[in-house]
């Protein structure tokens, strides 16, 4: 993270096609820019060209390509490459608000948080990086997000300041 820096960004500006360039000058902050532009060079670092589309509910995605995910938060960014749909969400670890944990989980999830960011973390991680996989992005109803999820498998990992989660079928 330490190359998150106004210069890097006007450097690799040039590296990415002229949607792309548009997506990240929409961040305010140099961090959401740098680190819009990174994950799109890192996608391609991986092979993942081509022409980009984007569904009705704006995930990218390429015609007859990889599948891919993308996340990225203050301390990291992820990205998920596939044959079959994927999703993937990295989340730092902050304090929890009441109100949020009440609006977005059910009351199971609510008694495994408790008062623990780290658990709150590693739900809410799950939920997105299931909903990229369905390539949705966030929805109302986050309370019942994880009810349907038989058909996939989960991977979260905790590090010291984050948590990501990758979904992907069984």
């Amino acid at each position: 993270m330490s190359l998150c820096t106004e210069a890097e960004v006007a450097r690799m500006l040039p590296l990415v096609n002229a949607q792309r360039r548009e997506t990240a000058l929409k961040y305010r902050h140099t961090f959401g820019q740098w680190a819009s532009l990174k994950s799109w060079l890192m996608l391609a670092e991986a092979g993942v060209t081509g022409d980009w589309k984007y569904n009705e509910y704006g995930k990218p995605y390429i015609e007859n390509g990889p599948k891919f995910s993308l996340s990225h938060c203050k301390h990291g960014i992820a990205v998920a490459v596939d044959e079959k749909p994927i999703g993937i969400d990295i989340e730092s670890i902050r304090a929890i608000k009441p109100e949020l944990v009440a609006r977005t989980m059910n009351e199971e999830e609510q008694k495994i948080i408790g008062d623990s960011a780290v658990e709150f973390t590693k739900l809410w991680t799950q939920k997105e990086a299931y909903l990229k996989y369905l390539g949705t992005g966030i929805i109302d109803d986050l309370q019942h997000v994880l009810a349907h999820t038989e058909n996939v498998h989960f991977e979260t990992t905790v590090k010291e300041d984050y948590i990501y989660t990758v979904c992907y079928s069984n």
